[in-house]
């Protein structure tokens, strides 16, 4: 009987321990805003990457474009290179798909294998608009590079 007691009021502590921590949730909320709007920052204000995009081989085109638009970059955030250890440069080749991905992510001109996962895991998280050909969404290669200076 004594350790139900015990258990109880250790219960008891423990709601009122949470209860108090919760007791301003105007200043939790506001905390919490501080911090979202402050990690969405962040991300919003990577570097937009100027992509060198080629058209595809003309075995894959089944019509001629009349109206090209290239992809717009929408979220392309520096990957982060160590500028002690990378003085040359790190280039990229990928496909841009139709539903705005990276596909197929390939190292050109590599750093070592800890940069170059580096950068690749940061090319997939990015996302385009994808580029059209008479308005329907196409695939389209694109090619950049990176420096760690």
């Amino acid at each position: 009987m004594p350790f139900r007691t015990i258990g109880l009021l250790l219960l008891m502590a423990a709601t009122l321990s949470v209860w108090a921590a919760g007791a301003d949730p105007a200043a939790r909320t506001r905390a919490l805003q501080t911090t979202l709007t402050s990690r969405e920052q962040q991300l919003w204000t990577g570097a937009v990457h100027n992509s060198n995009f080629s058209p595809m081989a003309p075995a894959m085109v089944r019509s001629a474009c009349e109206a090209v638009r290239l992809p717009e970059a929408l979220a392309t955030p520096d990957p982060l290179i160590d500028p002690l250890v990378s003085s040359t440069r790190v280039t990229v080749s990928f496909i841009v798909g139709t539903d705005g991905r990276v596909h197929s992510p390939l190292i050109l001109d590599s750093l070592g294998p800890s940069e170059d996962r580096i950068v690749l895991d940061a090319v997939r998280a990015w996302r385009y608009r994808p580029a059209t050909c008479n308005g329907v969404p196409t695939e389209v290669e694109a090619k950049v590079a990176f420096s760690g200076r």
